[in-house]
């Protein structure tokens, strides 16, 4: 089956094709080049597949630096040309379909792991050298004399030859014997280099076994040691090496001379750091990344007894406007910017700053007196953000909220530190933004349920663990049930039966509440038919009707009325069973596209209910022109009449409502009736209908229907 044209295939080895031109030149094979490309096809194929992998793996990264080596691809120049063609070609042809931010970040970590791989078999193939050299030196002083002359030809010819330095020493240091690699890594000649002694090679950056085991080895006690040491060249330059010192002994065994065996690291180093610096740093501020950062709070968590840690997180206000509004290019010169100025805020020891991602950024300070320093930390940072920023002739205003998190190390993981971080930040936001907030483990505790409560909603529907309480709805004049109020409860598994003012505004803000509202549409007219029916019709009783309530969200959603009328058909049931109650809060201000669909309801036949009426600021003009047939009064208005003698203010307020929605054809339902001279007094100001405690709590079903048989018995 062949790949279609500039398919993933053909990516692939147009790939391999620029890999293989930029390292062939600096190789040391005799293939030629297409047959050098046909080598390094299955290591780019192995490449892409790393890069576009579900779970990164190192592992294959450092596979295909160790194939360099076995394809004779030694020269550092070789691992520095292949980094460089990885770096810009592989995330361009292999990568096309996947998040461009994670395939670079997959990318800098593969180079990292080839460096690794590369290291690592050219070191083996350097130490399989450095035994065979070993080997012939000691084979060189204890072969029998006749073959003395030969062994020696043999020895000087590795000793010249080879590509690493060696030098040899008596058991003083005083060097007698080096070879033209060694000469050429330090840059001098064999007159200096042999009037040097071993122990003035002496560096800052030495191991703190380094000469302990020199000393060991001198006087017999081992036979070899092998370690990274670092030397300094007459320039002044840093030569770092694999060395390896060996112990030679004459005939009888006596320590005799050294034998030192030394590989140039330098270059692989380097490209470690950088590499290293890379994947530990931001590219675009060159702050410290989320990696780093981890480490560092890490590290600080784990610090001994005494020690604090203090905690900013920072989330810039309106970044999402700005970056809408002037472009990404825009709001990367403007992070560049903030950046800058939240590094000058830590530079006192044990401070740092680093940018988790976006616009959020965290500044991190340690010590025994964290609870003082992470407040004026926090503060600083504030006061460097009030300048303006200028951006493309703009100045642009840029504020930001921050959740501090302090505490004793040892007592938190890194995850539960900026968990508890990011809630406070988001109480700060919420508050207004522009400020900070410290960290309050029962509003944490609050938010983590919030959060575990929003997972679970999407499943707790599938499982059915969602039910529907009614509360009945009693008529003033006569006392009879005329139907009741759908409330619906979640059953949570953990937290029990939950009300909806835990769940309902979750469910709005994730989506759920469309086919939640659905759900409970579909039960609570499912249930209306099954009241009708027992009850022998609307002739017993009255006719039974169900109130439903309407999210905001729900009004807004194209399927409302088509999701109604299916319903209704399904159960068989008319619409003047159903009253869909719409909070005055959500038609302040409505214009006629959202009002529409409650028109269309109306028409139908299913009656509207203006609930919480009272609470907000509509204009009382407006009800003329909406949909309604019911006012639900809100409780606030008659909680006064609970008891004798009600507030005169209230009384002619609620009696003013009520002539009002009469005058306009309104029938009005008082929520909250909770006494007996509270009910009498509202039928005497002319109200409808009523629900509350007095009546009946909210319960199962089977509830409503016993209290309409009553009713009906009389």
């Amino acid at each position: 089956m062949t790949a279609e044209p500039d398919g993933p295939e053909d990516r692939l080895r147009r790939f391999a094709t620029i890999w293989s031109r930029a390292v062939f030149p600096v190789t040391s094979t005799s293939s030629t080049r297409p047959e050098f490309e046909a080598h390094l096809l299955p290591l780019a194929r192995r490449l892409s597949e790393a890069l576009r992998a579900r779970a990164f793996d190192a592992d294959a990264g450092k596979a295909v630096g160790a194939a360099l080596v076995d394809a004779h691809c030694t020269d550092p120049e070789a691992l520095s040309r292949t980094l460089d063609c990885v770096d810009a070609y592989l995330v361009l042809y292999c990568g096309d379909d996947g998040d461009q931010e994670d395939l670079r970040a997959r990318c800098a970590r593969l180079q990292h792991a080839m460096a690794a791989g590369f290291a690592r078999a050219l070191r083996e193939r350097t130490l399989a050298e450095q035994e065979a050299i070993a080997q012939a030196a000691l084979q060189a002083q204890g072969v029998v004399a006749q073959a003395l002359h030969a062994s020696e030809a043999r020895f000087r010819a590795v000793f010249e030859g080879a590509a690493i330095g060696i030098g040899m020493a008596d058991l003083e240091g005083n060097i007698l014997q080096v070879n033209g690699a060694l000469l050429r890594m330090f840059g001098v000649s064999e007159q200096t280099m042999r009037s040097r002694n071993v122990k003035e090679w002496t560096h800052p950056d030495d191991a703190p076994q380094t000469w302990r085991l020199y000393d060991e080895l001198v006087r017999g006690e081992r036979e070899h040691y092998h370690l990274e040491k670092a030397f300094y060249r007459p320039d002044g330059t840093v030569l770092w090496t694999n060395l390896t010192v060996s112990l030679l002994r004459d005939a009888d065994g006596d320590p005799q001379y050294q034998l030192a065996l030394m590989e140039d690291t330098t270059e692989r180093r380097l490209l470690n750091l950088r590499l290293r610096y890379e994947a530990t740093h931001d590219a675009l501020t060159g702050l410290p990344n989320r990696t780093f950062f981890f480490e560092r709070l890490e590290k600080a968590l784990g610090a001994g007894k005494g020690q604090r840690f203090g905690l900013c997180y920072l989330d810039l206000d309106g970044f999402k406007t700005i970056n809408d509004s002037l472009g990404h290019a825009a709001g990367d010169r403007l992070l560049v910017e903030v950046a800058d100025r939240l590094q000058s805020c830590a530079t006192a020891p044990g401070e740092m700053v680093a940018r988790l991602g976006g616009d959020e950024f965290v500044a991190l300070t340690t010590g025994p007196d964290t609870q003082r320093e992470v407040d004026e930390l926090a503060t600083r940072i504030m006061n460097a953000l009030l300048a303006p920023i200028s951006v493309d002739g703009r100045e642009l205003t840029v504020r930001g909220s921050i959740g501090i998190v302090e505490g004793p190390a040892g007592e938190r993981s890194p995850a539960e530190v900026l968990r508890s971080a990011d809630i406070t930040m988001y109480r700060a936001k919420s508050a207004g933004g522009n400020r900070f907030e410290l960290a309050d483990p029962e509003a944490d505790a609050r938010a983590i349920t919030r959060h575990g409560l929003t997972t679970a909603l999407p499943t707790a529907l599938e499982r059915g663990e969602f039910f529907i309480e009614y509360q009945p709805l009693v008529h003033l004049g006569d006392g009879s049930v005329r139907g009741a109020e759908a409330l619906v409860r979640w059953l949570h598994p953990q937290h029990g039966v939950l009300g909806p003012d835990r769940f309902i505004p979750l469910a709005e803000h994730t989506g759920l509440i469309v086919p939640l509202g659905r759900w409970v549409l579909e039960q609570s007219v499912r249930q209306a038919r099954e009241w009708r029916e027992l009850h022998g019709g609307a002739e017993a009783v009255g006719p039974l009707r169900i109130n439903v309530n309407l999210s905001p969200c729900q009004l807004t959603h194209p399927g409302l009325v088509q999701d109604t009328v299916d319903i209704l058909e399904r159960t068989g049931i008319e619409p003047d069973a159903l009253c869909l109650e719409v909070t005055e809060s959500a038609l302040i201000g409505a214009d006629d596209d959202l009002l529409k669909p409650l028109r269309r309801l109306a028409e139908m036949g299913v009656d509207i209910a203006l609930d919480d009426f009272g609470t907000g600021y509509s204009n009382l003009a407006n009800l003329r022109r909406l949909p309604v047939s019911i006012l639900k009064l809100d409780r606030s208005f008659t909680q006064s009449m609970q008891q004798f003698p009600a507030d005169p203010v209230d009384l002619k307020i609620v009696e003013g409502i009520v002539s009002l929605a009469h005058s306009l054809d309104l029938a009005v339902t008082v929520e909250g009736v909770e006494t007996g001279a509270q009910a009498e007094q509202l039928r005497i100001l002319g109200c409808d209908t009523a629900q509350g405690w007095y009546y009946a709590r909210p319960g199962p079903p089977e509830r409503l229907h016993e209290l309409a048989l009553v009713d009906a018995t009389g």
